[in-house]
């Protein structure tokens, strides 16, 4: 799938919208993907995440790991196309972590997925999750990457079905709030 194709499903859904948003990160932006607008539509989310598979398919996936919420459908999806199992973490008290019994076996090879990433916290999260159990961060695939190249995994490799440059700024920075533009909040996770 390219970059237009991934791009033409997300505008088709509304997915890409434009105003004042702010991000789960903290940054404000005139731009906001809006993951659930082309999630609820199982049709394009299984062909994202068929996307998303095929390029894993010959590195040997056991596992594919989510954040919750939408790396739950993510991981679910992605897990279906590679025929392996599907699990996500969560935040116990503002930390991320696995519950509900998940757990990881050591050399265990995952892929984490992440719908819409900025600066790439909580896939880093994910990641220190995967490693204390020992197992293997394969690589990150993400729905679209719109950190404009600035999320950076160490030694995790990255990839992403759309990259946008979209950018962001610090509150007391941001011209949208200058200009007194009402801002409306999504995205947030309830990371403390």
């Amino acid at each position: 799938m390219t970059e237009k194709e991934v791009r033409d499903i997300l505008t088709k859904t509304n997915a890409i919208m434009d105003g004042h948003f702010l991000l789960t990160s903290g940054l404000h932006s005139p731009h906001y993907v809006e993951k659930f607008n082309v999630l609820q539509h199982p049709k394009y989310t299984e062909q994202l995440c068929q996307a998303m598979a095929e390029k894993f398919k010959d590195a040997n996936i056991e596992t594919v790991v989510g954040p919750v919420t939408g790396g739950v459908i993510l991981a679910h999806e992605t897990g279906k196309a590679l025929g392996t199992r599907a699990i996500f973490t969560e935040r116990v008290d503002g930390k991320m972590t696995f519950r509900r019994g998940f757990s990881l076996r050591e050399g265990e090879r995952v892929l984490i997925v992440e719908d819409i990433v900025t600066t790439g916290g909580s896939i880093k999260e994910v990641i220190d999750v995967v490693k204390s159990y020992g197992a293997i961060p394969v690589a990150v695939s993400m729905l679209v990457d719109r950190s404009g190249g600035k999320a950076d995994f160490g030694d995790v490799p990255a990839t992403a079905l759309l990259k946008m440059n979209v950018e962001t700024y610090k509150p007391e920075e941001c011209p949208l709030c200058k200009n007194n533009v009402p801002i409306t909040k999504r995205g947030s996770t309830g990371k403390k």
